[in-house]
């Protein structure tokens, strides 16, 4: 390819904040959850590559993009039926079987965001300002136009507008106007995730590393039929909860235990696990879900001894 800017390339990354910043220097875009991905197009040839710098072109047969030159930062989605993104199912994609691959890709399709344009032609933008970064990734989606033309991300201006992706996106990523494009750099750019609350049943929990500490607790909740599933684990207890939690939980055991972890998330892993009667209810705090499941580790904030456990809806993580 004969690009200004040709790969490895690792792309910016963002610092994280609890808020959301103010003032005019500040543009906000919604938090996707997806593949991170680089993109050189040049002419025809497209070089698809994720943050890693891992090649992705076979595992997304179905992306196309306008041929022209430059190099685009976006992310890969795929979408679900609630007007988020299904990361669960784009995790399907990593498969070592083309056919399942091109079964996938005709089922499910993704599609891909642009969020910032680092080369245009023979012009490198690293340099130039997000604000005109931005104005040139417009212009080129509009020259270059077509049957698949190139997707950019929603962008407005003020936090007070940014405010309800909290609620119904992943969050929000903000970026600083004048800031240039620093590979690998948390500079320019702030993430914040939006944060979701459930009660959640405790169906076991987990041994931490030091003897006679709990290291997590295993979350569940009632679906349609009644059935307890696991959907997910707490993270981040401080050690003198760790330590409590033992003689705490140790009347409600339900004689159960094993060594295989009941979570997918961790599927290369066997961890051993005690079992508790469905009879304790806890709030927790999260912020990604995906197939039904908290995808990362789930922080207790209180206990929840006026809430009966069979009020504890898997239609929580729709509604969350």
């Amino acid at each position: 390819m004969a690009l200004p800017l040709a790969p490895p390339l690792s792309p910016q990354l963002a610092r994280s904040r609890s808020s959301l910043p103010s003032g005019a220097d500040w543009a906000f875009e919604p938090k996707f959850d997806g593949f991170r991905a680089l993109v050189f197009v040049d002419g025809d040839a497209v070089e698809i590559l994720s943050r890693g710098g891992r090649p992705l072109e076979r595992y997304f047969p179905e992306l196309s993009f306008p041929a022209g030159r430059y190099v685009v930062d976006g992310e890969i989605v795929i979408d679900d039926a609630h007007g988020g993104q299904d990361f669960d199912l784009l995790s399907q994609r990593i498969h070592p079987a083309a056919s399942r691959i091109e079964k996938l890709s005709l089922e499910t399709p993704a599609h891909f965001i642009a969020f910032d344009l680092l080369a245009d032609g023979d012009e490198l933008l690293l340099e130039r300002p997000f604000e005109q970064r931005r104005e040139a990734l417009v212009a080129l989606a509009q020259r270059l136009g077509g049957e698949t033309p190139l997707d950019p991300t929603p962008l407005v201006r003020t936090a007070e507008e940014a405010e309800p992706w909290l609620r119904t996106a992943e969050g929000v990523i903000a970026k600083e106007l004048a800031a240039p494009y620093r590979p690998g750099d948390r500079a320019g750019m702030a993430k914040i995730k939006r944060v979701r609350t459930i009660d959640a049943v405790l169906v076991g929990w987990r041994p931490g590393k030091e003897p006679e500490t709990v290291g997590s607790l295993i979350l569940g909740l009632y679906d349609d039929d009644g059935r307890l599933r696991v959907v997910g684990h707490t993270s981040g207890l401080k050690a003198a909860e760790r330590r409590e939690l033992v003689g705490r939980l140790a009347p409600y055991e339900s004689g159960e235990r094993g060594s295989a972890d009941p979570s997918r998330w961790k599927n290369d892993k066997d961890l051993e696990w005690v079992g508790l009667r469905p009879e304790l209810v806890v709030e927790v705090s999260f912020d990604h879900v995906a197939g039904g499941r908290i995808r990362h580790g789930a922080r207790l904030r209180r206990w929840r001894d006026d809430k009966p456990p069979a009020e504890c809806l898997l239609a929580q993580l729709d509604e969350a």
